[in-house]
């Protein structure tokens, strides 16, 4: 590992939804979503990380409220777990009226990245310790969903050496 220092553990990134985002309903498609959530939370971990970072889980995704053209969207991304290699980071997505000033949230997830060397191999990243209730709140979800995930990982493998689905 580096001698990088890990930037702060959050970042927001704000833009317009643009006429070329939507979709046939008329609303943000939400692979625009999807694409700008793995772009904040890709900014997110290379700056806690310092290395290059690959999205390897992408979990909970949840559309509370559309998306409109001309809304400015804020797209915030915030370390909530690390472990030896992977950084867990919660997606808060909201969309602002810029002629009210009227605030929504519309998209929530939790999004896993693991920093990588040149070689493609995975690094150790800076740990990340909760400092508040909420960040302690936080990181429990982030390990829950991790065990989740593991159990998942393990029938899906039964499935592939035949086990039947139940």
């Amino acid at each position: 590992m580096d001698s990088h220092r890990p930037a702060p553990r959050s970042i927001t990134l704000r833009f317009l939804a643009e006429p070329t985002d939507v979709n046939f309903g008329g609303k943000v498609h939400g692979g625009a979503v999807m694409k700008w959530i793995d772009q904040a939370g890709y900014a997110c971990a290379v700056g806690w990380s310092g290395y290059y970072c690959v999205t390897v889980f992408v979990g909970g995704i949840r559309f509370y409220k559309p998306i409109f053209i001309g809304q400015v969207v804020e797209v915030t991304a915030t370390v909530v777990h690390t472990g030896s290699s992977s950084i867990h980071i919660a997606i808060d997505v909201s969309a602002t009226d810029p002629r009210t000033g009227t605030r929504k949230k519309t998209t929530r997830c939790l999004i896993v990245f693991v920093a990588v060397d040149g070689g493609g191999d995975s690094v150790q990243v800076p740990a990340w310790e909760p400092v508040s209730e909420e960040d302690l709140r936080l990181q429990k979800y982030a390990m829950r969903m991790a065990e989740m995930r593991k159990a998942q990982e393990d029938e899906l493998a039964l499935i592939g050496e035949g086990a039947a689905l139940p």
